[in-house]
């Protein structure tokens, strides 16, 4: 779990265990892939990727690794997102089991549409 408090997104990922930092970078990767000239940084000590808003936050606990799009791409996704625990603004995925890449480009591309086609800002 997390040592010291990270500046750069590479020193949040490697404070992790070896799995869940594989984890990690299989979330990045994927979200990069689909906003790759967005903006990434940490905003509120987790990893985000941004345009002039913010399009997603991505982060690690002891159990699971959250991502945070809005609560429209929730809402959108809630029978895809049946399996996961889920909040209005959150998305909770086991780590002990594989990350649903699929699942999530989809969701980030539908946030990514939300941003550019209607101006929608985070949260």
């Amino acid at each position: 779990m997390k040592k010291n408090k990270a500046t750069i997104v590479d020193e949040y990922i490697t404070d992790f265990s070896e799995d869940t930092q594989e984890l990690l970078k299989q979330m990045r990767e994927c979200l990069r892939e689909v906003a790759p000239e967005a903006k990434e940084s940490l905003k509120w000590g987790q990893p985000a990727f941004s345009f002039d808003t913010i399009l997603f936050q991505y982060a690690a606990f002891k159990h699971h690794i959250s991502l945070y799009p809005t609560p429209s791409a929730i809402k959108a996704y809630a029978k895809d997102l049946k399996d996961y625990k889920t909040s209005s603004s959150t998305i909770q995925f086991p780590l002990n089991k594989p990350l649903p890449l699929p699942l999530i480009q989809q969701i980030a591309e539908y946030r990514v549409r939300e941003c550019i086609e209607n101006d929608v800002k985070w949260m």
